[in-house]
């Protein structure tokens, strides 16, 4: 059986990426941090569709836990499905933040830093011996970082994202000896938790941003989750460096 590793699988895209996998074949791990609740209820989704998911604890801003992270994955890769290694690894786990540019303080921007840039390089690095040959890996960027998506107030997180966009591509040209390939998604606006479930507590936005969208609406989970699994799969087998905008034609 093919495993996933899928990062921030307790909510949102995360947990929608996880589950789409899983129905795709693979077992999954679904890292969370701080809502274990979340991430148990995305296993218990996954097993209620009759595949195997196991829930670790990991803070993708902490690099200095990414070894005995590690670890864990050795035991549970061994213990669950016999295996030495894994296959796919979607690097999703992050948050938002908006400043504008004259209030974005060093320490805002050192937390982003840590979560949503060194945290997916350095993790990639510890867990590389363990992806198998011909594997895949997805990274969740963010249309933050392209012209369509971009809105004041970004800067820090739009730059963020858009390094990552950058790694992916350095990664699929230095693990292409191995046939392991590497894109990223960059959602627009989605219906997630993201900073601070903002979508609950602020619903009077919908409409603004779903009458910029062409396709009317704002995104769901499930529609990048869909595509982040999709990439992983023997059909994109093909598609590699690439960053693929999906939302639903933001500004378009």
């Amino acid at each position: 059986m093919q495993v996933a590793i899928v990062t921030g699988a307790s909510s949102g895209i995360g947990q929608s990426a996880a589950i789409q996998v899983a129905r795709r074949g693979a077992g999954v791990v679904c890292t969370y941090q701080g809502n274990e609740s979340g991430a148990l209820d995305t296993v218990a989704r996954i097993e209620k569709d009759g595949g195997t998911a196991v829930a670790l604890p990991l803070d993708v801003g902490r690099s200095e836990t990414f070894p005995a992270f590690r670890e864990s994955v050795v035991a549970t890769l061994r213990d669950t499905w016999q295996r030495d290694s894994f296959d796919f690894l979607v690097n999703n786990a992050g948050f938002g933040h908006m400043a504008m540019f004259a209030d974005t303080t060093e320490e805002a921007f050192d937390t982003l830093m840590r979560a949503l840039l060194k945290g997916p390089y350095f993790l990639t690095q510890t867990l590389l011996p363990l992806l198998a040959d011909g594997g895949a890996i997805v990274n969740t960027t963010s249309n933050s970082a392209r012209f369509s998506g971009m809105e004041p107030g970004y800067s820090a997180y739009g730059t963020m994202k858009g390094g990552l966009v950058v790694l992916t591509r350095y990664l699929a040209k230095e693990f292409s000896p191995r046939g392991i390939r590497v894109n990223s998604v960059s959602p627009g606006s989605t219906r997630t938790r993201i900073g601070d479930d903002a979508f609950e507590r602020h619903p009077e936005v919908i409409p603004a941003l779903a009458a910029r969208t062409a396709l009317g609406r704002i995104g769901e989970p499930d529609d990048i989750g869909m595509v982040i699994a999709a990439l992983l799969s023997e059909e994109c087998r093909w598609i590699t460096a690439q960053d693929i905008e999906v939302s639903g034609g933001y500004n378009l």
